[in-house]
């Protein structure tokens, strides 16, 4: 089969009727698949921690145009999980389904690295803690809305083949989930590295859980490829020297957010993965919108029981959580 070379809002469902939850969507690759799934007639909620750059959001995207879809903020701060579970709650009250989970964050430049909530790397909490505690409050809604006649229901944690820099031993520790590389740029890259791998070994180990459950939700975790956003913008920029000349370089090296959303709608809502359920259970794909094996390690099962079990036990220790 030819690689495929475009997605656009034909290649999705229908999503009239279909509720979604996009974390991450004010701008770059979120902003983008938002735009895709609205214009197809789906309810998002865009969640998000700051309500004016949320509100601007949702307005540029009215003035693009979302046809019948509709956006709406939603908000949530990941650095906090207890944030998390609150924004959950929120939609567990609002709505009676949940189509579609998309945790599209993919947060890269902090410096210094921050240390939060029991002592782990903010890094950590916001690109995979928070989203695991947001995934595990709404799975009983999602669960309940697989079981629909026609249902159609996706879990996508977008990853990064950053997560291919990384070979952990183990992932049974708080010390292997808060491991600090280094302060260079490409150690940064292998700590951001490490939260996305455990983006895929969450993705294969709730599959698997599902599957085991006969729980008919479809978990996919999509690279989106080198895209332009305000996060690589600001992570270029924060390159000591040789930052300035990296941002040049840029356009040339960083596609626009609607060629990384290609990748990500199709995970969320590409009809090829509703009538190939199976062929896509636990995929990670690579642009665009291709099935692809990532690393050894993220495809370590016992990695995948260690990450999820781990992380059951560190958000149950929070005391402040539960």
């Amino acid at each position: 089969m030819p690689a495929r070379k475009t997605v656009s809002e034909d290649d999705l469902v229908d999503l009239h009727g279909k509720v979604v939850l996009v974390t991450g969507g004010n701008s770059g690759i979120g902003y983008a698949t938002i735009q895709m799934l609205a214009r197809n007639g789906a309810k998002v909620y865009m969640a998000a921690r700051d309500e004016g750059r949320a509100a601007a959001a949702i307005k540029q995207l009215q003035d693009e145009n979302i046809n019948d879809g509709s956006v709406h903020w939603l908000k949530l701060d990941l650095s906090d999980p207890r944030d998390a579970r609150r924004a959950a709650n929120e939609v567990l009250e609002k709505e009676q389904r949940l189509d579609i989970l998309g945790t599209f964050i993919m947060q890269l430049a902090i410096a210094p690295k921050l240390i939060v909530h029991n002592g782990f790397l903010e890094l950590m909490v916001v690109n995979h803690i928070s989203h695991f505690v947001l995934t595990d409050t709404l799975l009983p809604l999602m669960k309940s809305t697989a079981q629909e006649p026609g249902a159609d229901v996706r879990i996508v944690n977008v990853t990064s083949n950053a997560h291919t820099r990384v070979k952990p031993e183990t992932f049974s520790t708080k010390e292997a989930f808060n491991k600090d590389y280094g302060n260079s740029t490409s150690q940064f890259l292998d700590t951001y590295g490490n939260s996305k791998l455990a983006n895929i070994l969450h993705v294969k180990a709730l599959q698997k859980r599902l599957d085991a459950e006969g729980v008919p939700i479809t978990c996919l975790a999509p690279h989106p490829g080198a895209i332009k956003t305000p996060g690589s913008d600001r992570f270029l920029a924060s390159i000591p020297r040789a930052g300035w000349f990296l941002k040049l370089l840029g356009p040339l090296v960083f596609a626009p957010p609607r060629k990384g959303a290609m990748t990500v709608a199709f995970a969320a809502a590409g009809k090829e993965v509703l009538a190939q359920r199976a062929k896509y259970q636990g995929a990670y794909l690579v642009p665009i919108a291709t099935i692809a094996s990532p690393s050894s390690f993220a495809l370590d099962e016992r990695l995948q029981k260690e990450l999820y079990e781990s992380t059951e036990g560190f958000v149950k220790e929070m005391a402040t959580i539960t």
